[in-house]
């Protein structure tokens, strides 16, 4: 098999582009479609700064790594949920990847929030990958917003896109299905929330970790068996195995045609949001934020 575009020997097919490359067209066709999406979403400008959250896993090293390559000025920020078995080693390789690359890195535990994951496992009666999620995205974006970021940018690819997209749309879910896409904007107490690897798979990310030699967490996390997410990217995987580019159309053609008939969001969605009594946060229900109630179910005998 040949590269398309250079002829020599390829290393990478993809059927989705009906396309081969080598490693080095590989690398350009990755660094392509990162700035495609970048640029055709408005996500943001390299005169800006950007956050990105990092995991340790392959796609938010590799989103890093290909936006500082592109001359983008990133900072990386890494929380330590302190899950056993998961998030020592994850900030280790994080650790070792920022140093390997001189990147910015920004460290928060959430022990130090008095948020400790274990600890709201073992106490709360919550499913504990919905807490979890609530908890790094209150912390991403309070540190954007603290250290002044234009942007705060995650590693979703477009499998957790479509994945996301297929479960909203299965349950006509009008509020979540809002906000879907690359961009969210920013709002008074909301930084900018950008998702710049929307155009490529978990599969073309993995690659591109692999020809890049990056070191990446690749463990699963020991609390999140059974998440629905996996059903539905598996679902998804066998379509387009079948019908090889179809995950891609079915993004794009709701930002395209879709996403406009739920710019509005759901009747009720248009709650107004108040400062939480505690932290400052924006919530809807003019008291304590869901962080600073689960603080203090925390502290509750």
């Amino acid at each position: 098999m040949k590269c398309r575009i250079c002829k020599a020997e390829a290393v990478v097919a993809l059927r989705s582009h009906n396309a081969a490359f080598c490693a080095t067209c590989y690398k350009a066709f990755f660094a392509r479609q990162v700035e495609r999406g970048i640029v055709s979403q408005h996500l943001f400008t390299h005169d800006e700064r950007v956050l990105v959250a990092l995991s340790g896993g392959k796609d938010s090293l590799s989103l890093v790594l290909e936006l500082s390559r592109q001359g983008y000025d990133v900072t990386g920020l890494y929380i330590d949920l302190g899950i056993p078995g998961s998030s020592a080693a994850a900030r280790g390789v994080v650790e070792r990847f920022c140093t390997r690359h001189a990147l910015r890195l920004i460290i928060k535990t959430t022990a130090d929030e008095g948020l400790h994951i274990p600890l709201i496992k073992e106490k709360l009666h919550r499913p504990i990958c919905s807490v979890c999620g609530k908890i790094k995205r209150y912390l991403f974006n309070r540190e954007a917003l603290a250290g002044g970021f234009d942007a705060l940018a995650t590693g979703h690819n477009l499998d957790d896109e479509t994945a996301r997209l297929f479960s909203n749309t299965l349950r006509w879910d009008g509020s979540y299905l809002s906000d879907q896409g690359p961009r969210l904007g920013e709002e008074p107490g909301f930084a900018r929330r950008v998702k710049p690897l929307w155009r490529l798979t978990e599969f073309e990310t993995a690659n591109y970790a692999f020809l890049m030699g990056i070191e990446h967490h690749y463990a699963p996390c020991p609390y999140s068996s059974g998440a629905s997410f996996t059903t539905l990217k598996g679902i998804l995987q066998r379509l387009e195995a079948a019908m090889p580019g179809r995950k891609l159309d079915f993004y794009q053609g709701f930002l395209q045609r879709g996403r406009t008939a739920f710019a509005q969001g759901s009747p009720g969605d248009d709650q107004q949001l108040a400062p939480c009594r505690q932290c400052g946060s924006p919530t809807s229900n003019g008291d304590l934020c869901g962080i600073c109630r689960i603080r203090e179910a925390l502290n509750t005998p």
